[in-house]
């Protein structure tokens, strides 16, 4: 049977209505104290990670972290000290799904920044983006694993008989392995890679003719991660790939037709050169201007206002010290709304307070 394509979100014809109009309302933090899912944030060193259900805030098992759905939207918040300090900082990230719906990721990017105030405003705030995510964002989790469909149809809330199977490609080496849900079709098999199919109370492990030793390891460690999350009551079985032997149930799980390519190409970059915006109410309206274009410093920014540092690979929002409530509270808002109308749209982006240390802001200025 083939395939129902789910809607990818367009970012070309979302202004992130929801996003934009609750920040300009400014989230006041008596809102903030009062949702209960942030009793506990950020109290200690730690990583916490919550799901949009229905614009509620919900929380996520430990066991789930690292695995994601493409249909929802979820917030992450990392809780850490630097050496010789007891203070406690934080990056507080919200993550799109392909599938999620512009109400699901818009209450995400609000909620983030209710989040941000009851933390009293010192969190840096990113936006991440599924297939795009940040450097930073990818070193909390052992492995990122992308889940077709949303958090409802996970393992633990159906019966086992009545499981949807999986099939998971893993596909990398050294520098990390990605685990991605694909199409169960035998004509995704890759001799290069790994693959586990996951039928509830039966998980297979195929592996490749030429996948690495990373790819099986990681693929390993999945499955074991698997049988402990389900009480050891599933078995396992690995399969060495040999084109003389495809008498399995493995084999014959395996009856989806291919996924067509996703209707949204990645674009290539045509200016590849960093751009530095200055964002100021000034005269009384928001104005955006180019600032400078290829290399930028420090001494390039200003406290008075917001600035808009475009790396083509991420975008950095520094907010001086001086600038509006206006201003500050709306600044993703203001990177989401640029890069909108450019070609690389789904870009990582960062929002920092003029005084926030940040190694990937520092590398961004050196490069």
């Amino acid at each position: 049977m083939a395939l129902r394509k789910q809607k990818q979100y367009d970012w070309k014809d979302s202004n992130l209505a929801l996003f934009g109009s609750d920040t300009e309302r400014q989230v006041k933090k008596e809102s903030a104290q009062q949702e209960p899912m942030w009793k506990n944030a950020g109290q200690k060193v730690g990583i916490q990670i919550w799901r949009i259900v229905k614009f509620q805030v919900t929380k996520c098992p430990k066991e789930d972290y690292g695995k994601f759905f493409d249909g929802d939207s979820y917030i992450i918040l990392n809780t850490y000290q630097v050496e010789e300090s007891e203070e406690l900082l934080y990056d507080v990230h919200f993550w799109i799904g392909k599938y999620s719906t512009q109400d699901e990721y818009g209450t995400a990017a609000y909620k983030t920044v209710e989040l941000d105030t009851f933390l009293d405003d010192k969190p840096v705030q990113h936006r991440e983006v599924q297939g795009h995510e940040s450097e930073l964002f990818k070193s909390y989790f052992k492995a990122i694993t992308i889940l077709k469909g949303g958090a409802d149809s996970g393992f633990r809330h159906v019966k086992p008989e009545e499981y949807r199977a999986r099939l998971l490609h893993f596909h990398g080496g050294r520098t990390g392995v990605t685990v991605k849900e694909i199409p169960k079709c035998q004509a995704n098999l890759d001799i290069t890679d790994v693959f586990i199919l996951d039928l509830g109370l039966k998980l297979y492990q195929w592996n490749g003719t030429d996948s690495n030793k990373e790819e099986k390891m990681k693929g390993l460690q999945y499955l074991k991660e698997l049988q402990n999350e389900r009480g050891g009551k599933c078995k396992t079985e690995t399969l060495d790939y040999d084109p003389n032997d495809l008498d399995n149930e493995f084999y014959d799980a395996l009856t989806e037709d291919k996924e067509d390519v996703d209707e949204q190409e990645e674009q290539e970059v045509a200016d590849k050169a960093k751009e530095l915006y200055r964002l100021s109410d000034a005269s009384g309206k928001m104005k955006m201007t180019l600032e400078k274009k290829g290399q930028v410093g420090k001494s390039d920014f200003d406290s008075k206002d917001v600035f808009i540092l475009d790396t083509k690979e991420s975008v950095f929002v520094w907010i001086g010290q001086k600038t509006s409530l206006s201003e500050r509270k709306n600044a993703m808002t203001y990177a989401h709304n640029y890069l909108m109308k450019t070609d690389h749209p789904l870009v990582p982006i960062a929002c920092l307070p003029e005084k926030t240390k940040s190694k990937s802001f520092e590398l961004a200025l050196a490069a």
